[in-house]
Formats: C-alpha cells, structure tokens, sequence
C-alpha cells in the first residue's frame, strides 16, 4: 500500500492569544506539530506534506527530516488547505489528512484507518467518535441504513442535527484520484464561506464513491487544541500517559501528578523522583539517582545511583555516585566525572571535573579543567572573564584549593599543589608547592584606643 499524509498547520489560532503558530505550542517539552509529524512516521509514513500558513517560514524551520511545506497564503478553509498539495497526492496513494493541533492521535489510530481504507477498498474513511457533549464539532449524519450520508458543521446544523453526538474528527484516509475529484467541486457556500474539507465527503458520496466511517472508542484521542485551557488539559493527559509509562517500568515517583518528564527523556528503573521535579528534553537519568523536589534537569545526562538535590542541571553531563546541590547550578558544557560533589551555592559553566573531586559550597566554577582528587573551599571564583575573552583555568590533579581564592584565567595549578586562602593567584603554580599571594598580617596595637580626631559626638 502506497501511503501519504497531509497535515493541516496553516491557522495562527486566533483564540491561543499568542503570536506563536498554534502548532508549535508545546506539550511536556514538544510541539503539537512534532507529535503528529512522530505519528505519522510510527505507522510507516514517509511521504508527508505539511500545510503551512500564519509565519510559515517558523513553522517550516520547525520541520524536521524529509518534509514537503506546502503554504496557504490565504486560510479559507481545511478544503482550501488540502489544495495547496494537490501535486503532492498520487492518484492511487492512500492519503491520510490529519490536524496539526490534534497530538494525541497516534500511530495505531492511523494505522487503523488506513487499513480501513486499504482493506475495505474504500474511496474515503472518516475518523469519527461518541461525545457526551458534541458541542463545537461537525456532525456525522447517517442515512435510514446507518451509512454516512453527511457531515455538519456545528454553525451549520440545525437542532435536530446539533443533537448527533456521533462526531467528525477531522481525521481521514482518501484514495489519492477520489481526493483530487473531491477538492475541486468544493465551494465556499457555508456559514463560514469557506472550502471545508468535510463537503468532501458528501461530493464523493454523491458521485457514487464508496465512504465508510471508523468510530474511534477512545474519544480522548481524537481531541484538538484551540486555546490555552485545552492546551493545559492535554498537557496533563499526556504527562499521565508519560509518567504511566516509566512507572510501569519502574521508576519511583512519590507523586506522579506533580512529577513533569519530557516526551523525548529517557528515565530507568530505580529512579526515584520527588514532587515538583521537572525533566526536560532529551535527558537521561539512568538506574538508582534520586532527584529530589523542585530540581531541573534539561537536555542532560545524569549517571548511575547520583543524587540530584534541588538544583538546576542544563546541557551537561554528570557521573556515577555524583552529589549535586543543594541549590547548585550546572549551565551548559558541565561534565562531571563520578564520586564529584558539587554543594550548595556552587556554579559550574563549560567546565570539566574529574572522579572524586569535590566543591562543597560558594564557588564558582567557569572555563576550568578540574583534575581527579581536587578540593575546592568555600568561596573560590574561577575568574574567566578580562572583559573581552573567557580564558581557562587549569587545576590538575590532587590539587587543594584554599578558601576565598580568586584564581585568574589563564592559569594552571599543576599537579598536588597546595594554595592558600586568601590568595589571587595570577601565575602558574608548580607541583607541589604551597602559593601564598596575599599581603603579610600586621597587627596595630591599641589602634582602636587611638586618639580620633572627631568629636565624640561625631562619633556617634
């Protein structure tokens, strides 16, 4: 069977409020759009056509692998959109067309519909559903014999129709001749005055063409977006289907409606996740790390039985048996070595640290090599920046590093050597030497006790 797809992704969504597409409004870290796009390759689609339209030069570069972007300048309609790939549908292709703000309709749904279509020899299939409440949706109205003789618009039926609850989806599978004859005796003569896609149906249907109709029980599936309040509803059907997931292959989280993972992450069984912890991107947390309340991890890679304590993780990568935070940050080009600690107030920027090297609290950490067996103390600042260039700072192995040391880049500390708090270190230390770079103490006596020349109410 010779497969195609067309995706409707033209309209800006005027009830979103937003100047984004609506389509590329996000759901658990990934466009509407991207989730349809994934479908269709899931049930062995290659051939795909996008409809494009409000901003298409964003929509398009949103598009990812082999895509064709067809643009609808003017949005009249979903019929009017099909029309625009008319060069792209092949006569005895079977074409399903799907919406770009409907993510949940997934690779067993499309599948289905197509072998509907294939199997039965049908010119068309529309995807349809039971809705308690239909309101909003184009009716599916049936002849005496049950066969589908129409499909309304909810501003074009009238009580007796508006009454249906048998629902279009705006989900359909067309051989690609009976789709092309379709499209052209479509007229805009509707409340909308546009060139629906649904009078498709009724055209076939009066030229002799052979349509069916597949009912979808899962209505949840077919749901599209329209606004924000829906955006956030299948927000939340699509982090439970999600945290269903990785529960079911057993990871730990303590509450699962308040836990926020990424389509695209990765999580393996003995995880356990506190609430509130929100993973981006495409991470990865592999067996046994515990990753506790309001921590976030994005587009990272966190190693075996790591602890992960309230802190910010970005564009990095942490070892085995790491301890991060509390409250640290790691900013993109991170790479930690495992046994690393880095504690509560520290930063580390582009920066590389290797196995069992430790920052307890109140550092800084920025364009560093850091060696294996390293202490850093409180308050070191790994000064990269002379205001024009960012310079690296190297600390080789079994390295200790004092309290409140600046170290100033470009430098290197080699191997075992020892500075002292308290210093700005602006050369190269040697192996093994201790580097003391600050004044000498000296202690005034009776400085206090000296005569003032101000008043004593000056004074205070």
């Amino acid at each position: 069977m010779h497969m195609q797809a067309v995706i409707l992704a033209a309209g800006k969504g005027t009830r979103m409020k937003s100047e984004k597409p609506k389509v590329l409004h996000e759901l658990c870290g990934k466009s509407m759009l991207s989730y349809v796009i994934d479908n269709v390759r899931q049930a062995k689609v290659e051939e795909i056509a996008v409809i494009v339209g409000y901003k298409a030069d964003e929509v398009k570069a949103s598009l990812v692998g082999d895509v064709c972007a067809f643009v609808q300048h003017e949005q009249l309609g979903t019929g009017h959109a099909v029309m625009q790939a008319a060069s792209f549908i092949d006569d005895n292709a079977y074409v399903v067309v799907l919406c770009g703000d409907a993510p949940l309709v997934n690779a067993r749904v499309i599948e289905e519909i197509f072998e509907c279509a294939y199997a039965g020899k049908k010119d068309a299939v529309v995807l349809s559903t039971i809705l308690d409440n239909p309101y909003g949706y184009g009716r599916i109205i049936r002849d005496e014999n049950g066969r589908i003789k129409k499909i309304v618009e909810q501003k074009d039926a009238d009580s007796a129709q508006q009454a249906v609850k048998e629902i279009n989806s705006g989900v359909y599978c067309f051989l690609g001749s009976a789709l092309k004859k379709a499209l052209k005796g479509l007229t805009p003569e509707n409340a909308a005055k546009e060139y629906y896609l649904t009078d498709s149906i009724e055209q076939l249907l009066a030229g002799g063409y052979d349509v069916d109709v597949l009912i979808e029980q899962d209505s949840d599936i077919i749901k599209a977006v329209n606004d924000k309040k829906q955006l956030a509803q299948l927000e939340k059907m699509m982090r439970q289907m999600i945290n269903s997931k990785w529960l079911a292959q057993g990871v730990t989280m303590i509450d699962p409606e308040n836990t926020y993972i990424s389509y695209d992450a990765v999580v393996a069984p003995d995880v356990l996740l506190y609430p509130n912890v929100v993973i981006e991107g495409r991470s990865i947390i592999k067996k046994g790390t515990v990753i506790t309340t309001s921590s976030m991890i994005r587009n990272s890679v966190i190693g075996e039985h790591c602890t992960i304590n309230s802190s910010v993780i970005t564009d990095s990568v942490v070892g085995n048996h790491a301890k991060i935070g509390p409250f640290a940050h790691l900013r993109p080009k991170s790479i930690l070595g495992e046994h690393v600690k880095i504690g509560n107030f520290v930063e580390v920027k582009a920066s590389t640290m290797g196995d069992n090297s430790k920052s307890s609290h109140l550092t800084y950490i920025g364009d560093a090599k850091v060696g294996e067996n390293v202490n850093l103390g409180c308050g070191v600042v790994f000064v990269n920046y002379d205001g024009k260039a960012k310079n690296l700072t190297v600390v080789e192995d079994d390295c200790f590093v004092g309290c409140n040391v600046n170290l100033i880049a470009p430098v290197t500390v080699k191997k075992g050597a020892y500075i002292a708090a308290g210093s700005t270190i602006t050369e190269d230390v040697d192996e093994y030497s201790l580097a003391i770079a600050r004044s000498r103490q000296t202690n005034k006596e009776n400085w206090v006790l000296r005569p003032s020349e101000t008043s004593e109410g000056d004074k205070r």
